[in-house]
């Protein structure tokens, strides 16, 4: 299943190729694009990132895909599913999450694509249930969420264990969908 992209009108969600490491780093070294994240990547803090997202395909047969835009763009960006790495309230879990390179935001590129993904999940994957969460201040993701059909939890709300006490963006909301939605 893992190795077979998935497509949607417009896009194509895929493994990762070696060609995508070089956009791949750009996008995570864009002060715009990372301003919900900790900061910045290296390109190879990029590269370990996405040495992870492949082996988690090859561990769970499924994991974070590459986005292309056929005609458009080899690599816009990525959109997937994976299992929570870390311990909270709502865990075990899968998450859906996306980040795409700023000339693909506000064209329904992560919803068309995170679409295909839970498509992916519930049908392929049987999951019964799929998380995502953000940092507080990241309106436009919580609209994305919310155009999937997810749920804000509103008793689910965390504070990131990977982010020390006191940092901006530790305080996330959490987000769900179920199969039965």
């Amino acid at each position: 299943m893992s190795a077979q992209p998935i497509r949607s009108e417009r896009l194509i969600l895929r493994r990762w190729r070696e060609a995508d490491l070089a956009p791949f780093a750009a996008m995570n070294a864009d002060p715009l694009t990372m301003r919900f994240m900790p900061g910045v990547m290296t390109a190879a803090e990029s590269e370990a990132l996405m040495g992870r997202f492949e082996a988690h395909h090859r561990l769970h047969g499924f994991g974070v895909w590459a986005v292309e835009v056929p005609g458009v763009a080899p690599f816009a960006g990525f959109i997937g599913l994976q299992r929570v790495g870390f311990e909270a309230p709502f865990t075990p879990a899968v998450e859906i999450g996306w980040r795409l390179a700023p000339a693909f935001w506000g064209k329904g590129c992560a919803t068309e694509g995170a679409k295909a993904a839970l498509r992916t999940g519930f049908e392929d994957l049987n999951l019964d249930q799929i998380v995502s969460f953000t940092v507080a201040a990241n309106k436009p993701s919580w609209s994305v969420m919310e155009r999937l059909g997810m749920t804000r939890d509103l008793g689910g709300d965390f504070d990131h264990p990977r982010l020390p006490v006191g940092h901006q963006l530790r305080r996330h909301v959490l987000y769900r969908i179920s199969r039965r939605s």
